[in-house]
C-alpha cells in the first residue's frame, strides 16, 4: 500500500470518527435540551404500563371473587356473604342468579324487582315470567307488544290457551296467527290452531 493510499485511509477514518463525535455532540445537546420532557415521557409510559398491569390484576381478582361467590351460592343460596360479594363484584351475574332463583321458586316479588335490571335479557325475561306465574293476561298482552320481546311467541301461545279456556276461539286464532313461521313454536301453534281450536 502506498503512502498516498495510507493517507487517504487515515483521512477517511478521521472523517468518520469526526462525524461520529459530531453526532454524539448533537445527541448530547438534544438530550440536555429536552431532558425534562424525555424523562416525563418515559415516566408516563412506565406509569401507563404499571397502571394497565394493576387494572388487569384488579379485574382478574374481581372475576375470581365473583366466580367463587357464584359457586358458593349455587351450593347454598342463603349464603348472604357470598350474595353480597357477587352483588358488589359482578352485578350482571348477580341479576342472572336472582332471575334463576325467581323462576325456580316462582317468586313473583323477586321477578318484579328485576324488571328494572340493566343486564341484557334479565328485565325482559323477568317481565314475562312474572306475568306468566301470576296468569296476568293484561301484562302478557303488553309484553307481546314490546319491541324485541324474547318470549313473545310463548306469551302469544299462553294468551291463545287462556282464550281457549274462556271459550273465545276467535281471539285464540288471532293470537296463534301472530306466531311467525320462523318461530320454534310455529308447529305447536299450528297444531293447537288445527286440533285444539275449532270454530
Amino acid at each position: 500500500m502506498s503512502l498516498k493510499e495510507n493517507m487517504e485511509a487515515i483521512k477517511e477514518e478521521l472523517s468518520s470518527e469526526e462525524k461520529f463525535f459530531e453526532s454524539a455532540v448533537r445527541t448530547e445537546r438534544f438530550v440536555k435540551r429536552y431532558q425534562k420532557p424525555l424523562i416525563a415521557a418515559v415516566a408516563v409510559s412506565l406509569l401507563a404500563v404499571v397502571g394497565a398491569i394493576g387494572y388487569q390484576a384488579y379485574t382478574n381478582a374481581k372475576i375470581e371473587s365473583s366466580n367463587t361467590a357464584f359457586n358458593l351460592l349455587m351450593v347454598n343460596p342463603t349464603d348472604t356473604k357470598a350474595e353480597q360479594t357477587l352483588k358488589n363484584d359482578n352485578p350482571e351475574l348477580y341479576d342472572l342468579w336472582k332471575l334463576s332463583r325467581g323462576i325456580a321458586q316462582n317468586d313473583v316479588t323477586l321477578l318484579e324487582g328485576l324488571k328494572s335490571s340493566e343486564t341484557f335479557g334479565v328485565s325482559d325475561i323477568a317481565s314475562y315470567e312474572a306475568a306468566a306465574i301470576k296468569g296476568d293476561i293484561q301484562s302478557l298482552e303488553e309484553y307481546t307488544k314490546k319491541q324485541g320481546a324474547l318470549y313473545k311467541d310463548l306469551a302469544l301461545l299462553e294468551l291463545a290457551i287462556s282464550a281457549i279456556e274462556k271459550g273465545d276461539v276467535k281471539t285464540a286464532h288471532q293470537k296463534l296467527a301472530l306466531i311467525s313461521e320462523e318461530s320454534p313454536l310455529y308447529q305447536v301453534a299450528g297444531a293447537l290452531s288445527h286440533y285444539g281450536v275449532k270454530e
